[in-house]
C-alpha cells in the first residue's frame, strides 16, 4: 500500500519543469503535496479496508448497515448480541438460515451462533422395529426433536474480532433457544437438553472442525 511521502514524491513527478515548481522540503509547493498525499493515503487506506466491511464475516464499521438490512436486532437479541462477535454470529446466523429441515441444517445454524450441539429425533415405537424397553414415542412424540448441547456454552474475548471494552466471557442459551423454535418447522415440538457425555462432546467437537474447515477458512481465504 503506498505511503503519504510515495504519494508526494509521485505527484512531484507530475509538476511541469522549471523554477516555477520547486521541489525541495520546506518550500510552499512542497508542503502543499505533502499535505494533499497524506490524504491519497488514507482514502487508499480506506479503499483496502472496504472489502473486509462488504464481507458479513470481517465487518465492523458497516455492522450495523448489515443488521438494518437482515432486520436486527430482533427479538431473539439477548445479552451474547451486546458483544461485536456475537452481533456478527447472529448476523450470519440470519444471512445463512435459508430454510431447511434437516438435522444438518439446524446444526449449522447453532454453529454459527456459537454453539456446538446434536440432534435427537424420536422414532416412533414399531412392533417388529423397536425393541423391548424402548421408550413409547408415539403420539405428539412423531413430531418432537431435541437439541444436546453443553450445561455451559462460553464466548470468549477474541483479538481481532471483539472490540475494547467488551467483556473477557459471556455466555447463556437463550439466543440458541430463541433462533431454533424461530427457524423450526411449524409443526414440531423443539426441546433441549444441557450436559452432553464425553462421547457427544467428541462429536460434536468434530461437527465443528468440519465446519471451520469447510466454510469459515475458505472463505477467509477469499478475502486475503
Amino acid at each position: 500500500m503506498p505511503t503519504a511521502a510515495e504519494y508526494r514524491e509521485q505527484l512531484k513527478q507530475l509538476l511541469p519543469p522549471g523554477q516555477a515548481f520547486p521541489r525541495d522540503p520546506g518550500t510552499t509547493l512542497h508542503d502543499l503535496l505533502d499535505g494533499m498525499s497524506i490524504e491519497l493515503a488514507r482514502i487508499d487506506n480506506r479503499g483496502f479496508t472496504l472489502p473486509l466491511e462488504a464481507n458479513p464475516t470481517t465487518t465492523s464499521e458497516l455492522l450495523g448497515d448489515w443488521e438494518r438490512v437482515a432486520g436486527l436486532p430482533d427479538r431473539c437479541s439477548g445479552v451474547l448480541e451486546e458483544t461485536l462477535q456475537g452481533r456478527r454470529n447472529a448476523l450470519l446466523a440470519k444471512l445463512s438460515s435459508t430454510g431447511g429441515q434437516s438435522p444438518g441444517y439446524f446444526i449449522s445454524v447453532a454453529a454459527v451462533l456459537g454453539y456446538q450441539v446434536t440432534i435427537t429425533e424420536f422414532r416412533p415405537f414399531r412392533v417388529g422395529r423397536s425393541k423391548v424397553g424402548e421408550a413409547l414415542t408415539n403420539g405428539d412424540w412423531q413430531f418432537a426433536w431435541q437439541v444436546n448441547a453443553p450445561e455451559t456454552t462460553v464466548v470468549s474475548f477474541r483479538v481481532g474480532l471483539s472490540a475494547a471494552g467488551e467483556p473477557l466471557r459471556s455466555w447463556g442459551n437463550e439466543i440458541l433457544e430463541c433462533k431454533l423454535n424461530q427457524i423450526k418447522p411449524a409443526h414440531t415440538l423443539l426441546l433441549f437438553s444441557y450436559g452432553m457425555l464425553e462421547s457427544e462432546e467428541l462429536e460434536v467437537s468434530a461437527n465443528h472442525l468440519y465446519y471451520v474447515a469447510n466454510y469459515v477458512i475458505p472463505d477467509y481465504l477469499e478475502i486475503e
